[in-house]
């Protein structure tokens, strides 16, 4: 039957008012690029659907661009994540499963040795590269960048004595502390990078900045904390006994004996606590992540800025039984990721699964720069150009060598190196709480997201500690002696 031409009016408008103001765009001058990289902030995001995140100033940058609100990280850690990120590769061919000396990542293996680097590839094209606070998994490789706050080390300040969690091998705790903003390294590094958004320059800059919180501990100002009332937060889905289906290995990668589990939380009533002062650390980088884009919008460059916000991977608070990252479940991959800027449609939500990574690759597209060789990374442009275009292309996510995550828009499959395997239906179990990868039914399902996993899983890099799960083995060792 024919649509009422009245109906499809309307979508072919706002295609063609899309297209103008694409076309437009790609009449001036080389943009300039402010990455803003969030550290460990997984969906608690008020822009993003979270009942009490309190994120005006991430909520207004969602409005002025596109929102991918299913982004995939390539890997739930801090190191290998933002070194597919900046490399354009994935850990599976890097061998970079863990942390790696930032200085060392062209040193791995043929593949890193070719890739030219995301802020090197700009800067050989001209730009002015700026950066400050925790970009890569420190700061960044020696020289890479041309003016160069640093990275303040660690993540305190801490106070002197625990408040509730010390448990060797994390810095996970939480309470009000400081008492100033001043003394957060994450004011700090806003104040740096606005300084430089003052400035004029005589070539397009691409400016970084690195905020730590919400990164354990998660410490800040109680200010903070007042903007919430603790019993009126939600607790996020979970379910008692969701672990007893899953593989051997599985439970083997998750046992995290250094961090706190849902069940010490509920016994020791500490589980609304910790949400509280995670979304209280969440608040905190909001603000200043506001400053730095209330001075682009002040500044002469506001026109002419792409903007790029991410965070490296999801966090886990409370689902799946424990407080932490490093799992192939999407509590602990799903990482926001928003553009906005010229010729990037406002207020879009895309919910296809991407990839982090693609961050790379589409920079350059939008800067209108060849594209990079020797990299894996997929464009994401047609989707910044029409939000409503069809994507087909499923997610990976890698967690130590030859286990793999492959996220589709309707299934999340894993498989283990061992070739156990977990199969999540989305659509009728989004909490991810019913493996049904024994079922016969969905044994297609399984055959057709297998065929992108990766071929290659290269062993890993010198300098990391994760090959075939024995890091989780080892650490499981050190934590009960």
């Amino acid at each position: 039957m024919m649509k009422n031409p009245y109906q499809v009016l309307p979508c072919i408008i706002f295609l063609l008012v899309l297209n103008i103001v694409w076309v437009r765009a790609q009449d001036s001058q080389p943009p300039n690029i402010l990455m803003i990289s969030v550290d460990d902030l997984n969906d608690f995001v008020g822009g993003m659907g979270h009942p009490d995140a309190i994120t005006p100033n991430l909520d207004r940058l969602i409005s002025r661009g596109v929102l991918f609100a299913n982004a995939q990280c390539q890997a739930p850690m801090c190191s290998p994540s933002r070194t597919a990120i900046m490399t354009g590769l994935r850990p599976s061919t890097t061998g970079i499963y863990g942390f790696i000396d930032d200085n060392k990542i062209k040193e791995t293996n043929e593949s890193t040795q070719q890739v030219t680097l995301l802020h090197q590839y700009f800067k050989d094209a001209g730009y002015h590269t700026m950066g400050v606070g925790k970009i890569f998994h420190n700061h960044a490789p020696d020289g890479l960048l041309d003016e160069s706050g640093g990275r303040e080390s660690g993540f305190g300040p801490k106070p002197a004595q625990s408040f509730h969690w010390d448990k060797r091998g994390t810095s996970t705790d939480w309470g009000a502390f400081p008492e100033r903003d001043e003394q957060m390294p994450d004011y700090r590094s806003a104040k740096w990078a606005i300084e430089r958004i003052q400035k004029e320059y005589d070539q397009p800059f691409f400016l970084s900045i690195g905020f730590l919180r919400p990164h354990v501990p998660w410490h800040v100002p109680q200010k903070w904390f007042d903007l919430y009332d603790t019993a009126k937060i939600h607790y996020p889905a979970y379910l008692e006994n969701d672990r007893e289906d899953l593989p051997q290995i599985a439970l083997e990668i998750d046992d995290l004996p250094m961090m706190p589990t849902t069940e010490w939380a509920i016994e020791n009533r500490q589980w609304k606590n910790i949400l509280h002062a995670y979304l209280a650390c969440v608040s905190f980088v909001d603000h200043y992540i506001g400053e730095v884009l209330t001075a682009l919008e002040e500044s002469p460059h506001a026109e002419n800025t792409i903007v790029v916000l991410w965070s490296d991977h999801g966090y886990r608070l409370g689902e799946k039984g424990t407080f932490a990252k490093v799992a192939l479940w999407n509590r602990a991959t799903i990482s926001p990721l928003i553009f906005a800027g010229p010729g990037i449609p406002k207020n879009q939500r895309v919910d296809a699964p991407v990839e982090l990574f693609s961050i790379y690759p589409t920079l350059t597209d939008l800067a209108r720069l060849p594209n990079p060789q020797h990299i894996e990374a997929k464009s994401i442009l047609t989707l910044l150009k029409n939000p409503r275009s069809k994507w087909t292309t499923p997610a990976i996510a890698t967690w130590a060598r030859n286990n793999h995550a492959v996220v589709s828009q309707d299934y999340r499959y894993i498989r283990y190196e061992d070739g156990s395997e977990e199969l999540y239906d989305l659509k009728a179990d989004p909490n991810e709480w019913y493996n049904v990868a024994g079922e016969e039914k969905y044994a297609p399902v399984k055959s057709e997201l297998a065929q992108h996993l990766p071929k290659i899983n290269v062993k890993w890099a010198a300098d990391s500690r994760y090959d075939n799960n024995d890091y989780f083995r080892q650490q499981k060792k050190e934590q009960s002696e």
